[in-house]
């Protein structure tokens, strides 16, 4: 059975997240009806990331196999022809050995958060950014940030939610970024945990306006303890950029 691989973006604005949901109002759920309508087939998507509602990907991907061989230029067109007018997009599709998993072959995954440091709020971009009033110190910040890179048990950074099987995770960049009026975090892991990265950037945001300091990071990250940690940013400003994969995958 042929299975192919999608690379896609979206506006995570209104939807309910990646994943399928009951009120079929998961980026999921439009992408599997954009296929059964060109194709006739029901399809089961699996995705690299679990993106929350609210947030967005320029580079998620995901997999479906199917009882039929397509053209991968078929899938593209005729896909993004029945996700209109929804704020998704399919952007290559190619077909990939039954060995490939979205999820499970990802050898690294790629965020990016933005936030707007200015006192009036952004326009264009208001959807996609984190609106803060105030200067946010880059370099406190990213002595904040240095804390957590590596590997550790992130406890205190994990939604209750979360169903990963271990809290234990290793971070390989967490970078902190001024971009004129802007500060990106740029982070890269294997894996994350759920609202880990939107976790860790509230924990910044308070050492950028000089509420914590970086041992307040660490004394958080230490304590193991979802009390522990700050208040949570908001999803909007999160995008999921890249997944990685072996080049045999």
């Amino acid at each position: 059975m042929p299975r192919y691989r999608l690379s896609i973006e979206y506006d995570g604005t209104g939807y309910s997240g990646w994943q399928s949901q009951a009120t079929g109002n998961g980026v999921q759920d439009y992408i599997e009806k954009a296929i059964f309508a060109f194709t006739g087939r029901t399809v089961s998507i699996r995705g690299a990331g679990r993106t929350d509602a609210g947030v967005h990907a320029l580079g998620q991907v995901c997999h479906f196999d199917i009882d039929k061989p397509l053209r991968t230029d078929t899938i593209r067109d005729a896909g993004n022809v029945h996700l209109r007018p929804h704020a998704i997009t399919i952007v290559a599709a190619e077909e990939v050995p039954e060995t490939f998993d979205s999820r499970f072959s990802a050898i690294r995954r790629h965020y990016r958060y933005r936030v707007m440091a200015r006192r009036a709020p952004p326009t264009l971009d208001r959807h996609l950014i984190w609106h803060v009033k105030t200067r946010l110190d880059v370099d406190a910040m990213r002595h904040g940030a240095a804390v957590l890179l590596g590997k550790h048990d992130f406890t205190t950074f994990r939604s209750s939610d979360c169903q990963a099987r271990s809290p234990v995770k290793t971070l390989d960049q967490l970078d902190v970024l001024a971009v004129g009026e802007e500060v990106h975090f740029i982070v890269s892991a294997r894996s994350f945990l759920h609202n880990q990265v939107r976790s860790m950037v509230g924990a910044l945001k308070l050492v950028g306006d000089g509420t914590w300091g970086p041992d307040d990071v660490r004394a958080s990250l230490e304590a193991c303890d979802r009390c522990a940690c700050a208040p949570v940013a908001p999803a909007l400003g999160l995008c999921l950029m890249a997944v990685d994969y072996p080049t045999t995958a």
